[in-house]
């Protein structure tokens, strides 16, 4: 059985760095996306990592500023978001995948079954 439990949210001033954490179990995972849902927006991609290419894609507007790592022994998977801006304010959300997806496909929420419970980013002054 597939859990997920999210970490690592929190207020930050802009310019400032916050590392979000997806433990998970019931794996194993070679695929991880992020998302994010801002209030009365809906659910966006953020980021992509297929870890048996070690290809990540991004969206346009997070390139250079964020970035996946893992730690498998701990099971957990990380989104690094540094420079961080006013609008990155979102609820943060990890879907990891058991198989890869087509790269046509990977924006969109409905290729996900996974999903954590989502982890609140505010950026702020």
């Amino acid at each position: 059985q597939v859990q997920l439990e999210e970490s690592g949210g929190g207020l930050v001033q802009p310019g400032g760095s916050l590392r979000l954490s997806c433990r998970t179990s019931g794996g194993p995972f070679s695929v991880v996306a992020w998302f994010r849902q801002a209030p009365g927006k809906e659910r966006e991609f953020v980021i992509y990592r297929d870890w048996r290419t070690s290809s990540t894609y991004y969206a346009d507007s997070v390139k250079g500023r964020f970035s996946i790592s893992r730690d498998n022994a701990e099971n957990t998977m990380y989104l690094q978001m540094n420079s961080l801006k006013p609008e990155d304010t979102a609820v943060y959300y990890c879907a990891p995948r058991i198989n890869r997806l087509a790269l046509s496909t990977i924006r969109r929420t409905e290729n996900y079954n996974y999903w954590g419970q989502g982890t609140q980013v505010t950026v702020s002054a």
